[in-house]
């Protein structure tokens, strides 16, 4: 019975996050909504921890999403292209 349940982490956008959510065109936001869900119910995806500083990365195509996670929740903190300020 056990090995019948699925966990999933709860996905959070902090209001920064979800501002830049919504200002992505229909296409990249249904590529992150897809890997996210895909990283929080089987934790797969191309995601790295940052270097230097708390938190993971996860790239989209030309998207990267930084977030925080705990053992229940994934925290989106940004999400943009891929530039040098995505990290900042």
């Amino acid at each position: 019975m056990l090995e019948d349940i699925i966990a999933v982490k709860t996905l959070v956008f902090a209001p920064a996050a979800a501002r830049q959510f919504d200002a992505l065109p229909p296409t990249a936001q249904a590529a992150i909504e897809q890997a996210l869900a895909r990283y929080s119910i089987e934790g797969h995806g191309d995601v790295k921890r940052l270097i230097g500083r708390e938190g993971s990365r996860m790239r989209v195509g030309e998207y990267r999403v930084i977030f925080d996670e705990t053992r229940t929740t994934i925290l989106a903190l940004r999400i943009g292209r891929r530039n040098t300020n995505t990290y900042s």
